[in-house]
């Protein structure tokens, strides 16, 4: 993770808006063996081309990821495709670090209030590592690492060899079937969803830059991750759910229900920009800005938001928006200053 970019990095984090997937119903049954060849993933369409996780800052990534949902009564499924010519994991031990590894993770925040999510990480060998944030490390957050999926279905299929360098691989694919009964824990709203319903959801891809020596893979010294991502963070920090993709919850066939774009993302992009903004304040005067115009955050532009306000404490700030709603209704927006944002 980067400490808080200055206010320039700020307009990436905030400017963009996030990713949308139409999430359908299993048509039929999947059987968790890591293939993505059931009848009913055919149909599912593929998620973009994941890009770094700095957006187009950065260039594309040199390997192909790409990721595809399907959800039913029980559970929320992901499957994933990772172009990979290096077949490369050595933990297995459960809940180890496993992005220390190549990997593939996977981010839920169910009502999108940026706090209670969960991740999931895998690497080539199928070895898991589960755990719970009750709020993002930046805002002081600690994971809690005994926490477990019940439930949780997980497979890998590997094109290639694992752990040798002596040829080059194809590639690796992931299938993943979250219980909705262990997403309900903390999601704060029905579990499994209603049809239109759109929870908060990322993916990530840990890549590391390999070399061989002695028929094995070791890091090329001096050398960080890769991060690739489905929808860009801005930043080097998977733990932003403000940017995380919208994944949206259809009865409808797939390919024919509309992804809609949250009404509400004006109000949550402005109130993010006034958190980031008085986060970036407070490390330089060493308090809250206790206004907007000293805090130099612009109004918005959009007509949709009036009635801004800001109220500071000596530790505390809750920073306020009205958004008006298509059809005319009014809905008041928060946001406080360790990133929780929600509506009255």
């Amino acid at each position: 993770m980067t400490p808080l970019a200055g206010l320039a990095t700020l307009a990436a984090i905030v400017g963009a808006a996030p990713l949308g997937y139409v999430c359908s119903r299993a048509a039929s049954p999947l059987k968790i063996d890591g293939r993505l060849d059931d009848e009913a993933w055919r149909d599912a369409p593929w998620t973009a081309d994941f890009v770094d996780i700095e957006g187009d800052a950065r260039p594309r990534p040199r390997l192909r990821t790409r990721a595809k949902m399907l959800w039913d009564d029980e559970y929320f499924y992901v499957g994933a495709e990772l172009e990979e010519p290096q077949l490369w994991a050595t933990l297995t031990k459960h809940d180890s670090v496993i992005f220390q590894d190549h990997d593939f993770e996977v981010f839920i925040d169910p009502n999108g209030d940026s706090h209670e999510y969960y991740e999931f990480e895998i690497n080539a060998r199928g070895t898991g590592w589960d755990l719970l944030l009750p709020r993002p490390y930046k805002d002081g957050g600690k994971a809690v690492h005994d926490w477990e999926i019940d439930g949780l279905k997980t497979a890998v299929r590997l094109e290639g060899t694992l752990n040798d360098p002596s040829d080059t691989d194809r590639g690796w694919s992931v299938e993943l079937a979250f219980p909705w009964a262990a997403l309900r824990e903390v999601a704060r709203r029905p579990s499994p969803p209603a049809d239109g319903d759109q929870w908060r959801v990322n993916f990530s891809r840990v890549e590391w830059d390999l070399t061989s020596a002695g028929g094995r893979y070791a890091k090329v010294p001096g050398t960080r991750e890769n991060n690739w991502v489905w929808s860009p963070q801005g930043v080097i920090d998977m733990h932003r759910p403000e940017s995380w993709g919208y994944v949206q919850f259809s009865t409808a066939p797939a390919g024919s229900a509309p992804f809609r774009a949250d009404p509400a993302l004006p109000a949550r992009r402005w109130l993010h920009a006034v958190y980031y903004a008085q986060r970036e304040y407070r490390l330089t005067h060493q308090r809250w800005a206790s206004t907007l115009e000293e805090l130099g955050v612009p109004s918005p532009a959009e007509g949709a938001l009036s009635h801004l306000t800001l109220e500071v404490t000596a530790s505390l700030f809750e920073a306020g928006v009205d958004l008006r709603l298509p059809g005319g209704k009014t809905e008041r927006w928060h946001i406080r200053q360790d990133a929780l944002v929600w509506p009255e």
